[in-house]
Order: C-alpha cells, then sequence, then structure tokens
C-alpha cells in the first residue's frame, strides 16, 4: 500500500527544507516522526504534519480496499522539496557604496511518499548476511578447556612444596683431616695462651723491680 501527501507554497528556502528531509528519508514511520520531533529546524514542523498526513492517506486507502495496514509497517519511500513561486517581489533593500539589493521571499513544495512494501536491502544488509552465513558453515574449533577454579588456584598457590635435603655421607679420610686440623687449632691456642701469660709474667716481675727501685730512692 502506497500513499502520497503534499505541501504547497511552504515559507522557507527549498535548500533549507532539504536539510531536514534528508534526515527522514528510507527511514520506519515512527522513527521519522521521533526525530523530527527533536529537530530544531523552522522546517521540521510542516514536514512532520505532511508525513502524518501521508499515514492518514494510506488507511484510508486501505480501508476502501478492505486491507489491513499497520501504520507502524509503513516507511519513506521518498521524500522530496522542489522551489516554489517568489510571488513576484519588486521590494529593494539598500545596500552598501549606494547599491540596492532585491528582496526575495523563497517558497517550496513538500512530496513525501510512504509505503508499507518490504524495504530492500542495502549492501551493509547483504554483507551482514553474508557473514552470518559464512560463520554458520566455518567449521567449529574445539572447546578450550574450562579453566580451574580460582580457589583451586589460590590454594595451589599457597602450598608449600617440601624439599628433601640430600644427606652427604663424608669419608673417613675428610673426617681425620678435619680432626687433625680441629686439634692443631686447639694446640695454637694453647700456645698462644701459654705466651701470653708467660709475657704477663715477665712484665709483672720487671714491674715489681721497678717498685723496689723507687722505693729505695725514696728513703735515700
Amino acid at each position: 500500500m502506497e500513499a502520497i501527501a503534499k505541501i504547497k507554497h511552504l515559507k522557507g528556502s527549498p535548500r533549507k527544507a532539504r536539510l531536514v528531509i534528508d534526515l527522514i528519508r528510507g527511514e520506519g514511520v515512527s522513527r521519522a516522526l521521533a526525530i523530527l520531533k527533536f529537530t530544531d529546524k523552522r522546517a521540521a514542523d510542516p514536514i512532520a504534519k505532511c508525513l502524518n498526513s501521508a499515514i492518514a492517506n494510506a488507511t484510508y486507502l486501505a480501508e476502501q480496499q478492505n486491507i489491513a495496514v499497520d501504520p507502524d509497517d509503513l516507511w519513506v519511500k521518498s521524500c522530496f522539496v522542489d522551489m516554489g513561486a517568489h510571488k513576484n517581489r519588486r521590494r529593494m533593500r539598500p545596500a552598501p557604496q549606494g547599491r540596492a539589493y532585491r528582496e526575495q521571499r523563497h517558497y517550496c513544495h513538500i512530496t513525501i511518499e510512504v509505503t508499507s512494501d518490504e524495504k530492500p536491502k542495502t549492501e551493509n544488509d547483504l554483507k551482514a548476511e553474508a557473514a552470518k552465513i559464512r560463520r554458520a558453515e566455518a567449521p567449529k574449533k574445539p572447546a578450550k578447556k574450562a579453566a580451574a577454579p580460582k580457589a583451586e588456584k589460590k590454594a595451589k598457590s599457597e602450598k608449600v612444596e617440601e624439599v628433601e635435603i640430600p644427606v652427604v655421607e663424608t669419608p673417613t679420610e675428610n673426617v681425620e683431616a678435619a680432626e687433625a686440623q680441629n686439634n692443631a687449632e686447639v694446640a695454637d691456642a694453647k700456645n698462644a695462651s701459654t705466651a701470653a701469660e708467660a709475657h704477663s709474667n715477665e712484665t709483672q716481675i720487671a714491674d715489681e723491680a721497678q717498685q723496689v727501685i723507687n722505693e729505695d730512692l725514696e728513703r735515700q
């Protein structure tokens, strides 16, 4: 089901109206109305009225032909803006350096056609369908093994690994050498201690002799 609605002699330039009409071309009716509602342009309200008129014309034609049409199934098949008459205004506006500009008031004609037929598929839709078919035909990869739970990983990380310390058996020769070395160290320590005692005794005797000499000197 197709229907057309037109607006004649709409005040405004066609160039400004085309900026708004291009936003709804190919869109669904509900989405187109939402776009026009939130578009901050002067031509948005008249274009929305024209679109509502096209929807009403489509439902009326469907009722006459005993066809059930859901308004939500309609979409904007074509929409365009034509240039209107200037109404032959011959007023002049003063301009710099003694010149004059001619004033013109622009008007435009808007035409919107809606239909309930199936939308033709765009290149993006065809590419998306082709990609889906390729994915379905591609061989499935083997599923990866499920990862271990975090708790098990944490428990494994907290476990302390038991390390066995190897026991090295020292041979008898090494033991005897170690004992001899220990005995030599003990003997050296004893000799050092005896030498220190002898030195201390010698110093003590010398001190005592010096003390006796000092006492004799004091008596004299």
